[in-house]
């Protein structure tokens, strides 16, 4: 049985693996080969946890697309030969377990729009609703080896990266509910405004300023 991702860690202080990891998060996003490969280099230098790089580049592939997780992925195993993981997702027995663990870390995330958001996805298209809570919630955000709010921010930082606002509106709420201080969310987008350049960054914060005035 693996360990489930802590749903009741906070986060009140944005130190300096964080401050990496989020901006990795965006390089993975948007940049280039040479933006991740210096982002990539930041973390190692700010003793970001390897496990952790390997989780986000794992989750990356659900807010990137799959081709940015392997080239980040690519650049980091040239740093680092062997993978750290935290847990195998190839067992079909645990199947159960997932939709457990997603349901859970989905509802986490959503808090009192998680109804409303399975009902709107699942019309979208039943197959969407389900991949999103097995694979998306309970396969790999709710995986140990990266707590919840920092996968959230990580979140964060891919959606403003990319200019996917809508998506970027809900993780901010997301990031809320599972215990990052508004502090540390405008921190964290304090900390992307140079890979976000001026027009992002300041979307990201108009967007933030709404959300947390609710």
């Amino acid at each position: 049985m693996s360990q489930p991702t802590s749903m009741a860690t906070s986060l009140d202080t944005l130190d300096p693996p964080t401050v990496a990891l989020v901006r990795l998060a965006a390089a993975v996003a948007a940049g280039g080969d040479a933006e991740v490969r210096a982002a990539l280099s930041a973390a190692a230098a700010a003793n970001v946890p390897p496990l952790w790089i390997d989780e986000l580049i794992l989750q990356s592939y659900l807010f990137s697309g799959f081709p940015r997780a392997l080239n980040a992925a690519r650049e980091w195993r040239r740093m680092t030969p062997a993978a750290v993981s935290a847990e195998s997702v190839a067992d079909p027995a645990r199947a159960d377990e997932w939709l457990a663990r997603g349901e859970t870390t989905c509802a986490a995330v959503y808090g009192d729009m998680y109804d409303k958001l399975r009902r709107n996805v699942f019309e979208l298209h039943p197959a969407l609703d389900a991949i999103m809570v097995m694979d998306g919630y309970g396969k790999v955000l709710g995986r140990p080896g990266l707590d919840l709010p920092r996968r959230e921010l990580c979140v964060v930082a891919a959606c403003a990266a990319t200019g996917q606002d809508r998506q970027l509106h809900s993780h901010l709420h997301g990031a809320l509910n599972v215990g990052v201080s508004p502090v540390v969310l405008g921190a964290a987008l304090d900390a992307l405004a140079e890979p976000l350049g001026a027009d992002r960054s300041r979307s990201a914060r108009l967007l933030l300023a709404r959300v947390v005035g609710k």
